[in-house]
Parts: structure tokens; sequence; C-alpha cells
């Protein structure tokens, strides 16, 4: 259940993450808000159903600090280095994307200026990222099933005829 539970909220992760990557009108702070709301009650659902240790919440932190993103100042040098120490599971390519697309609602907001984006940049030129911008939903995590070692030997089972399983042999 749990190694389902992480696939699930990765593919919701993927998603939601990708949608944000690609569309501008949904990369603002009012968005951000309700990414993190949304994220706190799936994390709130994992604790109530002790979940928590399924590594499902893990699988969202891309997400929540893409959100945190579009909520952060986005001004001074300081707010830069911010940016870059919190967004340690966004590659540059995925923070320098976001805030092009980047879009104030309202008057109280501004554009990410060109110059932050730069700063931003010049903070994280010693990542070594991988290229890609998108997550790839179609990951599948291994599966791993427990062993259970039966309490029933080897010598005291008996197969019957009726299975025609007469190339095994007891060794």
């Amino acid at each position: 259940v749990q190694q389902v539970f992480r696939q699930l909220f990765y593919m919701i992760n993927a998603v939601a993450l990708n949608n944000l990557l690609l569309r501008k009108d949904v990369c603002s702070w009012s968005t951000g808000m309700q990414l993190r709301f949304n994220i706190n009650q799936l994390e709130e659902w994992l604790r109530g159903k002790n979940l928590q240790q399924s590594g499902a919440a893990e699988t969202l932190e891309p997400l929540i600090q893409a959100a945190q993103l579009l909520q952060l100042k986005k001004k001074t040098s300081e707010d830069a280095e911010a940016i870059c120490s919190l967004c340690t599971s966004l590659t540059t390519q995925q923070i320098v994307k976001i805030l092009n697309l980047y879009t104030p609602v309202n008057e109280f907001e501004e554009r990410v200026t060109v110059a932050f984006i730069r700063d931003i940049q010049a903070h994280l030129q010693e990542r070594n990222d991988p290229p890609q911008l998108l997550l790839d939903f179609k990951h599948m995590f291994p599966v791993f099933f427990p062993f259970n070692p039966s309490s029933i030997t080897m010598d005291s089972i008996h197969l019957p005829a009726s299975l025609n399983l007469e190339f095994l042999n007891k060794v």
C-alpha cells in the first residue's frame, strides 16, 4: 500500500509541476498559495492514514518548493540567495522557467526582472543539474515484496500425482 501511494503522489507531483512549467497563466502568487494548501491537505491525509513512512510526502518536495518559489519575494540579492538555498529539489532550468513565467495577478505584485533572473543563474551556476526541464510522469519506482519465510519445510511437501509434475524431483 505504501509503495502504491508513493507512486501515486509522484505522479501528482510530476503532472502538477509540469503544468506549472508549461502554463504562464498558473505561475502566480495565488497559485502558489493554492498549491501549498492542497499539498498540506495531502500530507495531512497521509498522516491520518499512517502512511508518512511511505516516502509519498518526499515525492512532493519539488512541487512544494515550486509553490514556495511563487510566494517568495523576488527583488534583492538576498531574495535570490534565499531562493537558491530553498529550491534544492528543483533544477536551475526549472527555477528560471518558473521565474520567467511568473505573472502578477494584481497591481501589488511586480514581474520578475531580467537582472534578478541573471542573479539567480549566477548563484546556481556551480550546480550540476540534469538538463531536463519537465519531470517524467511515467517514472516507476521499483516494487519490493517483503520476504516472509514459510514455516513449512520442503521435506514435508507432498506433490499429488494429479498435478502432473513428474518432472520435479526432490533433491
